[in-house]
């Protein structure tokens, strides 16, 4: 899980700094995200801040998104339709998501040379590419030690 109040001074600066608008409801889809521990899908979001905002709809949620993508404050986790925070927005470069099959725990790593070679790769197709998932599904370090303590079923 993200530190939440630290993303929200930084999301609030960044988006200062851009200008562009922090609304109210921007803010709390983002805090919604930020204080779940991995992904959280859209409909979930909504169920969430319908329980807040009695006028929030699939259309308000969805744009929210939009625009917490867009400043890159959020990530889309392609593989499971569900939005994570971005635990540092102000980085203008790729990343990749370690994401755990078993607690849905989701780190980010920046590999900027994977990257570099996948892009360099498509321009040589003469591809342009325009938005790059790289996601690793499997076991975090703590879920694996849980696994390897517990006793074997007898078969």
């Amino acid at each position: 899980m993200t530190d939440s109040r630290a993303l929200m001074h930084q999301a609030e600066r960044q988006c200062r700094r851009r200008g562009v608008r922090f609304t109210p409801i921007r803010q709390r889809v983002l805090q919604m995200i930020a204080d779940t521990r991995g992904g959280l899908k859209a409909y979930d979001l909504l169920d969430r801040l319908a329980a807040e905002h009695a006028s929030a709809r699939p259309p308000t949620v969805y744009r929210a998104l939009e625009f917490l993508i867009d400043q890159g404050l959020v990530h889309r986790i392609e593989s499971l339709n569900a939005y994570v925070a971005c635990p540092c927005p102000e980085h203008a470069h790729g990343f990749q998501l370690l994401i755990c099959r078993d607690c849905g725990r989701v780190e980010e790593l920046h590999l900027d040379e994977i990257n570099e070679q996948l892009n360099r790769r498509a321009r040589e197709q003469g591809f342009a590419v325009q938005r790059q998932t790289i996601e690793l599904l499997g076991q975090c370090e703590p879920c694996r030690r849980a696994e390897a303590m517990t006793p074997e079923e007898p078969a």
